[in-house]
């Protein structure tokens, strides 16, 4: 089967969260699983500098009156489209972003232009490679089966991933003539409360919708996690589907990752100290030998940091020693970092995106904290079982379906890998705090809980099935 995926961040080409790790993982996965995948992208500057000799295929002369040319590449086992239109895509900022943290003005055609050519591609734009089935991921590619479904050309079956409902692509109502759809399209698919809204577009218009956990899936169908759009979800049920997340074990793997002080397995834990050791100096921490809790994240109100910036006294009265790796709201970076200053020793913090850095952490650290509000699925906590660090989580979404919470049942049985607390308010969080560290001091039952989570299955394998079914079904329903 040949499947068409469009995203606006790929892993490891362009990322600035788990979309990227998801679309650049899920098409290998899929490889060994019969289907063919070809991933569009837009052409940024990362893009453009790091892929080798990429072959022209052909011109777009007039996307939504831009013009741009259509490249193809191969890239360390993806199969690429790139999207090359230099006015569009060619920026210094990130790719969503200005350099002053600002949405690009005209975001609303860079991406609607991405999806024209998305669904000018599914049509059969290309003479030697036509897809049998498009997948498209959040609000930058959900325009592709808004187009499809208004094109003067069969439609192909047609999949929307939805990563986080809060981010819709929302823009004034006053660009719908200019995206050259019909004007039925605006009340039937892309009006919301007076503006546009791109998500709630390939919502309606997608032949499913997934999610990428089985809790987050449930959540969004009610007013608190479904950011207004729940009652359009609903009523589609029949056609949403959660599949939770995967990660690349060939890149997260302790035993052969290339950015630690020392490789190590579930059978070699004592190795895990020299990772210790290297964060120790990396943050400038006190040498002893209390737990380190890291966070690395978005320094975000979903991701709960500012439950974080309130207990940081907390964490370092209790001996225990906190790093934290991410950038987000001023705020919240200003707080957590007169936090940080006021316990030199015993907290260390690095405002920065930094993929090696997140390695040495998940290495080096006993518990990784993800305090998330909401979390459709999360990798991180992932990546911290993987690597035989304690995910201590909210009950939400995809952390909830991830991570065995370490109470009496599941300690007695050997299955815990985890700690979950809710609601997520910062006396939970002290109190799943408090309990974490009871069971560090317990270092029989860490070292099981250590080496349970490392044998958990967090491949895409499972996951890659699932969307491999999921495509049966929808291109079974289109013949």
């Amino acid at each position: 089967m040949k499947i068409l995926s469009v995203a606006s961040e790929l892993y490891p080409l362009i990322k600035t969260g788990g979309l990227a790790d998801v679309a650049g993982a899920l098409p290998l996965a899929l490889a060994g699983l019969g289907c063919e995948t070809r991933t569009l992208i837009p052409g940024y500057p990362a893009v453009m500098k790091t892929v080798k000799a990429p072959k022209k295929l052909m011109e777009f002369p007039d996307l939504l009156g831009e013009h741009a040319t259509l490249l193809h590449a191969k890239h360390q086992g993806l199969d690429l489209l790139i999207l090359d239109s230099p006015p569009l895509y060619q920026r210094s900022g990130g790719p969503y972003l200005d350099g002053s943290a600002r949405d690009y003005a005209d975001n609303w055609k860079r991406f609607a232009v991405l999806a024209k050519a998305g669904a000018e591609i599914a049509a059969g734009a290309l003479a030697h490679w036509e897809p049998d089935l498009v997948h498209v991921h959040d609000w930058q590619a959900a325009l592709v089966p808004v187009f499809m479904r208004y094109a003067d050309a069969p439609e192909k079956p047609s999949l929307i991933t939805i990563h986080n409902i809060a981010f819709q692509g929302q823009f004034s109502a006053a660009i719908f003539p200019s995206l050259g759809l019909p004007a039925h399209a605006y009340g039937e698919a892309l009006e919301y409360y007076g503006t546009i809204s791109y998500l709630k577009g390939g919502i309606v218009t997608a032949h499913a919708v997934s999610t990428v956990s089985p809790s987050y899936a449930e959540e969004i169908l009610t007013p608190e996690f479904g950011m207004g759009l729940d009652g359009l979800i609903s009523s589609r049920t029949a056609d949403l589907f959660g599949i939770v997340n995967g990660i690349d074990i060939d890149v997260w793997n302790p035993e052969t990752d290339k950015l630690l002080a020392s490789n190590y397995g579930a059978g070699s834990l004592k190795k895990r100290a020299a990772n210790r050791a290297a964060l120790t100096k990396r943050f400038e921490l006190d040498e002893d030998d209390q737990p380190i809790f890291c966070v690395i994240s978005r320094l975000t109100w979903q991701k709960g940091m500012d439950l974080l910036a309130e207990i940081m006294d907390d964490v370092v009265a209790t001996g225990a020693k906190l790093v934290i790796l991410g950038s987000g709201d001023s705020a919240l970076e200003t707080a957590l970092l007169t936090g940080a200053d006021r316990h030199r020793g015993r907290v260390g913090m690095s405002i920065a995106y930094d993929e090696a850095l997140s390695h040495l952490m998940q290495a080096g650290s006993d518990v990784i904290l993800v305090p998330s509000r909401f979390e459709p699925c999360g990798l991180t906590q992932l990546y911290a079982l993987r690597y035989g660090c304690i995910p201590l989580v909210a009950r939400t979404g995809g952390l909830a379906d991830t991570v065995i919470d370490a109470n009496g049942a599941a300690l007695a049985a050997g299955a815990a890998t985890g700690l979950q607390f809710q609601p997520v308010t910062a006396e939970q969080l002290r109190r799943a705090i408090r309990r974490t560290l009871r069971l560090f001091n317990d270092r029989k039952t860490w070292t099981r809980m250590q080496k349970q989570g490392m044998k958990s299955d967090v491949s895409w394998t499972r996951s890659a099935a699932a969307y491999v079914d999921l495509y049966q079904r929808l291109a079974q329903k289109g013949q």
